[in-house]
């Protein structure tokens, strides 16, 4: 019978309703019924289980999930809220319901996949797998070898440091740069930390998949892109933290920011 449980979330993502964390926020916020009853976080149900969200029947799908790669124009804000202005959704109009992995600015343009299966979003999103992100990003200022050099070793935003990354000159004022962390608008902080703004940002590979569509445009991902995909995707500890001792990536954090932030070094602190 153990085998026959799945988690709330796990279920309600592979309905392709929403991915797991939305459904999180959805269980939390009483939305959720099992067999009428309002269920704790992390509840598990079976097969025969009656699951509801705002009232409506929420059943397991059997038919093959949509996987999109879409080039997201500017302007277009990647939510599922209908009442938002230009939403994603809106915009693509695709028959049946889907929603994007993870997001990418207003002001930004350039690959998104959309998808109703729950749990792929839920691997992607997961930071520790280290999956590669790439970029062309154009700043307002010459880009210099010391710009590269200190983007690639990292930047102090957010209260932490990001990870090292790939970073390559292409012309004057443009770079491109491969991340594996998505911090908030993570980019255009590391470029305004060092003097630059961001005046165009474009992201043109996701793991496997690059950008070769027209921007407004989506094409279904290819089966044999489905398949590299998910085993990319499995959980994995190859990642420069994991390798390191517990608590090395904390202590890398507090001494870069020591040795760059001008703060500490008004305090002597190096």
């Amino acid at each position: 019978m153990e085998e026959n449980l799945k988690r709330l979330n796990k279920f309600i993502g592979e309905t392709g309703y929403c991915s797991r964390r939305e459904a999180d926020k959805l269980i939390e916020e009483g939305r959720v019924t099992i067999n009428g009853i309002v269920p704790e976080m992390g509840t598990k149900v079976t097969p025969d289980d009656v699951v509801r969200i705002d009232g409506k029947l929420i059943v397991e799908k059997n038919e093959k999930p949509v996987y999109l790669a879409f080039n997201k124009p500017v302007g277009i804000e990647c939510t599922t809220n209908l009442d938002v202005r230009n939403n994603i959704v809106d915009y693509i109009n695709y028959p049946k319901r889907i929603f994007p992995i993870g997001r990418l600015d207003k002001a930004s343009e350039g690959l998104i996949f959309m998808t109703n299966d729950g749990d792929i979003v839920n691997k992607i999103l997961r930071a520790r797998n280290n999956h590669e992100k790439e970029y062309t990003v154009t700043v307002n200022k010459p880009i210099t070898d010391r710009f590269i050099e200190r983007m690639g070793n990292g930047v102090p935003i957010l209260d932490t440091v990001t990870r090292k990354c790939k970073v390559e000159q292409i012309s004057k004022y443009t770079f491109k740069i491969i991340l594996t962390q998505g911090l908030n608008r993570q980019i255009r902080r590391m470029c305004e930390y060092l003097g630059s703004e961001v005046t165009a940002l474009k992201r043109i590979r996701i793991i496997n998949i690059s950008l070769d569509i027209p921007v407004g445009r989506y094409r279904d991902l290819t089966d044999d892109e489905i398949k590299e995909l998910n085993q990319l995707i499995e959980p994995s500890s190859k990642t420069e933290e994991a390798s390191l001792p517990k608590n090395e990536p904390a202590k890398r954090r507090t001494e870069f920011i020591k040795k760059e932030d001008p703060r500490f070094k008004k305090r002597g602190d190096y």
